[in-house]
């Protein structure tokens, strides 16, 4: 039995309730006193250094499904307008809709809706998606595949960086497709704070195996969960893996992501469900874009281990289908 598959199985083990749990003061979805549901698991610094709570509790929550906002602040001329004489300090407060656990161990989220901002006034020169990226150390990383159907004749592989001496802050570590279709690079802004605030109220009510084996909880707690009207979240084993060098040893990972639209078959007992929106990234610690090491699509999943994937090449924008059985754990809330 490999790495990944050991883990699956005890986190499906450990961590099902076989039941929606109500939240009560046994279970709570934020600390006592709080009006709201997000608490805080981490906090670091602008020089990334932890401040509050831990790496180690914010791995946990995203193991138990939790969804994942990021807090950082800036100064107006520092960040978004350096020519600017406003100093006003802004906070940003964004989703990470789609949250990574490599190694059982490690975060990382990605902002999946996104459009390019260009604050105070509405959006950025180009529509494309801004697939922002935050590791739980701080690292940030883009991916911006253009929506307008520009031509682009640029070749991939490394780029060369752009200046950005004027932004003390920013430190860029390097670049990749620079004049394709989706241009990438990694680097660190130093916000004035980093908090990681989750929300940690989703029960998980199901995992099965790829070939649909039950390993806890069960579909019929699934299925009356969601015809109660709750949301629906999948955990993937191993959605990523064929983006590694060699997908036989890519590193044990599992992808969170929220359900829109669920179908049950009452006589077959088989519960299925469409994904939102999800980046894939080519598993490593820390979570990197690289040239041809990302794309971003949809999934639907059935309580079977069928996982069927509709998926965007970001430098053509071209769909394509493809399938593979996955070990899934189902969360509801």
């Amino acid at each position: 039995m490999n790495k990944g598959r050991r883990q699956f199985l005890q986190r499906a083990g450990a961590l099902s309730l076989g039941a929606v749990a109500p939240l009560t003061a046994a279970n709570p979805a934020a600390p006592a006193g709080s009006p709201y549901r997000w608490r805080s698991a981490l906090v670091l610094n602008a020089q990334r250094q932890v401040v509050s709570g831990s790496a180690e509790a914010l791995a946990a929550a995203i193991r138990h499904g939790a969804d994942l906002h990021i807090y950082t602040e800036f100064r107006h001329n520092e960040h978004i307008d350096i020519k600017s004489t406003n100093p006003e300090l802004i906070q940003e407060v964004s989703e990470f809709r789609a949250t990574y656990l490599l190694e059982d161990r490690w975060v990382a989220g990605i902002m999946t809706l996104r459009q390019p901002i260009d604050l105070p006034n509405g959006f950025g020169p180009r529509p494309s998606m801004s697939f922002f990226m935050y590791n739980q150390d701080g690292l940030q990383s883009i991916a911006r595949p253009y929506l307008d159907g520009q031509p682009a004749t640029g070749k991939l592989g490394p780029s060369p960086m752009r200046d950005y001496r004027d932004l003390a802050k920013y430190h860029q570590f390097d670049a990749w497709d620079g004049d394709t279709n989706a241009p990438s690079s990694n680097f660190f802004y130093e916000f004035g704070e980093f908090r990681f605030f989750v929300r940690d109220d989703w029960q998980q009510v199901l995992a099965h195996d790829a070939d649909g084996k039950v390993l806890s909880g069960s579909i019929d707690a699934l299925a009356d969960a969601f015809a109660h009207g709750c949301d629906v979240k999948v955990g993937v084993a191993g959605l990523c893996s064929e983006l590694a060098d060699d997908s036989r040893c890519a590193m044990p990972h599992e992808v969170f992501i929220q359900c829109g639209a669920g179908y049950y078959y009452t006589e077959q007992k088989r519960f299925m469900a469409g994904s939102h929106p999800f980046v894939r990234v080519k598993p490593g610690i820390p979570l990197r874009y690289r040239s041809k090491g990302w794309d971003f699509g949809w999934l639907f999943a059935r309580t079977d281990g069928f996982v069927a994937r509709w998926l965007v090449d970001p430098y053509t924008l071209k769909f394509n289908r493809s399938e593979e059985p996955s070990a899934v754990r189902w969360f509801v809330r």
